[in-house]
């Protein structure tokens, strides 16, 4: 198994005899014709080099669990707790390689680790929609550099994935669905509120001499705004992150204290800078399409509930499909190994291999969650600034009454 450990860096992706690859090959092999012989070494090894300093062993460490996923299934079901317990330690890992590894065991145990993997749903299921949700994310990530599955294969993982959805609704309900939201809410509230609060803020900064606000300028208002807001609950969203995915420490304190004594302030800032770069153009095109496409309705229907959800819901849909290339072109771009040295490098590569499609790879799960939530926190926002302008606007002329009648007060005293 330590042949697996071989850097895929200093070979060819072409060459079948590697060593790794090889030895990837073997164990697969061994697994399907002696599962009992295989599996008990390959856990003692991924137990103990999960906890290596070296991220070349962790990454082999569920690398190889999802190997022999296939061969070893009923024992591996057996033993799915502590198996998990590594994948998705592995989940947070800093090293962007050991986090692909994770993706790749947890997509081979969706597929031959049915139906037990689906009780685990607790565990594996905030660790899953955390890495759709996060700029960090790797089942994205894997699915924006590695293409996707087709045929057979995918609808038995599809199918796998409605099976899950519906075990949570026979065991715990419809309550079920939000089970540690909690650490989501406590996370969007002040994102929401700093982003939407530093955009009005920003448009008011970049306005022209003449008061007006140019189309730029709404961009550079929606980037700062989505940066702003990013920096300030960055912290709230690593927390949440490693919440969902370390069962060890679920509470938020002990998960703070950990990770300052173990990692230093720092950890909480792991990845701001591509998360960053991500937020902007997005958050950019979403804000300006929404506000640019609200003056253009007749003022009769501007301040209708209807029509700022439709339009949140089209700026929502415009940034969406307007910016996810960019996200798939840095994901490659990080990749160890990447033959693309700029954007542009990229952006024809991918093309070139997998046509404009390579571009929106894992873009439906990435829109399922979205779409809704852009539309409603922006019509929501709308609704209560509408709401906000009409309370005072009664104020307003509630106190202009009141000055009114003392003023006939006094006259008639007079």
């Amino acid at each position: 198994m330590n042949l697996m450990i071989v850097e895929a860096s200093n070979r060819d992706e072409d060459d079948d005899l590697a060593p790794d690859r090889a030895a990837a090959e073997v164990l697969d092999t061994l697994s399907l014709k002696i599962p009992k012989h295989v599996f008990p070494p390959v856990l003692e090894f991924a137990t103990l080099s999960s906890q290596s300093v070296d991220p070349k062993f962790r990454e082999a460490s569920v690398t190889v669990l999802g190997v022999v996923s296939e061969g070893c299934f009923e024992l591996m079901k057996e033993k799915l707790g502590p198996v998990l317990h590594i994948v998705l330690g592995a989940l947070r890992d800093p090293e962007q390689v050991v986090r692909g590894a994770s993706s790749f065991a947890l997509g081979q145990f969706a597929e031959y680790l049915q139906p037990e993997i689906t009780s685990h749903y607790e565990t594996v299921l905030p660790s899953i929609l955390n890495a759709l949700e996060d700029s960090s994310d790797d089942v994205k990530f894997i699915l924006q550099t590695h293409g996707l599955r087709a045929g057979e294969e995918s609808a038995k993982k599809t199918i796998g994935f409605i099976e899950a959805v519906i075990s949570v609704g026979k065991q715990d309900g419809v309550k079920g669905y939000w089970k540690g939201n909690l650490a989501q809410v406590i996370r969007i509230l002040p994102y929401s509120a700093v982003q939407l609060f530093a955009y009005e803020s920003y448009k008011k900064l970049f306005r022209g001499e003449d008061g007006e606000l140019s189309v730029i300028g709404r961009l550079a208002a929606g980037a700062s705004a989505g940066m702003t807001s990013t920096f300030v609950t960055y912290p709230l969203d690593v927390l949440r992150l490693r919440m969902a995915v370390d069962p060890g420490h679920q509470t938020m304190p002990n998960v703070i204290v950990r990770m300052i004594k173990e990692e230093g302030l720092g950890s909480f800032y792991k990845g701001l800078v591509p998360s960053l770069i991500s937020i902007a153009p997005y958050v950019a095109v979403n804000f300006c399409v929404f506000d640019l496409v609200k003056k253009t309705l007749p003022e009769n229907f501007q301040n209708k509930t209807e029509a700022s959800f439709i339009t949140a819901f089209m700026a929502a849909t415009i940034a969406t499909v307007t910016c996810y290339p960019l996200d798939t072109i840095r994901r490659q771009m990080q990749m160890r190994g990447t033959p693309y040295n700029t954007v542009l490098d990229a952006f024809s590569g991918i093309i070139a291999r997998d046509g404009v499609a390579g571009l929106y790879r894992g873009f439906v799960p990435n829109a399922l969650k979205t779409l809704p939530n852009s539309s409603i926190r922006l019509t929501t926002f709308d609704a209560m600034k509408r709401l906000i302008a009409a309370s005072e606007k009664e104020y307003q002329r509630i106190l202009e009454e009141n000055r009114n009648e003392q003023k006939l007060g006094s006259s008639s005293t007079s």
